[in-house]
């Protein structure tokens, strides 16, 4: 359903979009301001920090789609893509097929800065008998190395590399296992379970695929679990697909579209978006993991509060800020640099 575009401008909406800062009445209430250190909005990473995808999946959201538009408009650069499998997309070299067309019909249609894609297959962690995090025997996975090596490269002391996990966390857990530094150089940001006031829980969706990995994470790393999502089938409806770019990007967009009705709720960009827009996480709970209960071999363990703990809880979010930034980008020259 590819739609010829009707004008130079219009053919420019995805091809000619720039890595620029956003006016404040593009995406969110704010400037993505990248010329200061002071931490914009209620987490603690914000558009600066670059961003690695580590997902398994590619068709049931706009996950990608976001990431790419968005390291094209003044939003998180993004330096990694992580394609793994879980059960719920058991081939890893089909999504990684997935992925890899993604990054292709955006770089055709002009978007810049895109990364390849690392495959990555490794089973869940497995608690050791003892019980102690660093007794966990690693994978030593492709995509933990990936963890690993692009954060040295590219994190600062203030600025540290994000892991967007819309996955299971095993990559994670075994990032530290094979160098537990690096927990110094990245702030996981994942679209994982739910919250039960006043306690986040580690569960469904996500959660529930390697639980012994969420104890070491949340233990280990600074966390953020956004637990709050919103039906992505407003995003891209049917009746706006003739609007969609005329270009591969666009083409492969409405493609996509009706892989969404399978699992409407399944809107991992809730990741990307928390950290690219200062307004979009609109409640938000500090907490620590509370390890002294047994350990769960279903989810990890309880977030409970603490004002100075090592997790943030997104609880809620503007979820119309997702669309209306998603067509700002697409449609509006102004917001594209054409």
């Amino acid at each position: 359903m590819q739609r010829q575009p009707k004008s130079r401008s219009r053919r420019a909406v995805v091809a000619g979009a720039l890595a620029l800062v956003l006016a404040p009445s593009a995406c969110g209430d704010g400037t993505l301001d990248v010329g200061r250190d002071v931490p914009r909005g209620p987490l603690p990473v914000d558009a600066r920090n670059p961003v690695i995808i580590d997902s398994d999946g590619w068709s049931d959201n706009w996950m990608g789609e976001y990431a790419a538009l968005l390291a094209n408009n003044g939003g998180p650069p993004l330096v990694g893509i992580i394609a793994n499998a879980t059960r719920y997309w058991p081939n890893a070299t089909a999504n990684a097929i997935g992925w890899m067309d993604l990054v292709t019909a955006a770089r055709d249609s002009g978007l810049h800065n895109l990364p390849g894609v690392t495959i990555s297959a490794g089973p869940a962690m497995v608690r050791p008998t003892d019980g102690q995090v660093d007794s966990t025997q690693p994978n030593g996975s492709a995509g933990a190395r990936l963890i690993v090596e692009l954060s040295r490269q590219l994190s600062l002391p203030w600025r540290p590399v994000v892991v967007l996990g819309v996955a299971p966390l095993t990559n994670l857990a075994d990032a530290y296992l094979l160098d537990p530094t690096v927990v110094d150089r990245v702030v996981v940001v994942a679209a994982l379970g739910s919250y039960a006031a006043p306690n986040g829980v580690m569960n469904g969706p996500n959660g529930d695929l390697d639980p012994w990995a969420n104890w070491i994470v949340a233990q280990k790393f600074r966390y953020v679990q956004v637990s709050a999502y919103y039906d992505q089938l407003g995003d891209v409806t049917p009746a706006q697909v003739p609007s969609l770019p005329g270009n591969p990007f666009g083409a492969r967009m409405a493609a996509k579209l009706p892989d969404l009705f399978d699992i409407p709720q399944a809107s991992d960009q809730i990741t990307v978006l928390s950290v690219a827009l200062p307004t979009f996480a609109v409640g938000v709970r500090r907490a620590s993991p509370d390890t002294s209960v047994a350990f769960d071999g279903t989810q990890g363990p309880p977030l409970v509060p603490n004002d100075s703990g090592n997790v943030w809880i997104v609880t809620r979010i503007a979820a119309p800020l997702a669309a209306s930034c998603l067509w700002q980008m697409l449609l509006d020259s102004r917001a594209c640099g054409s």
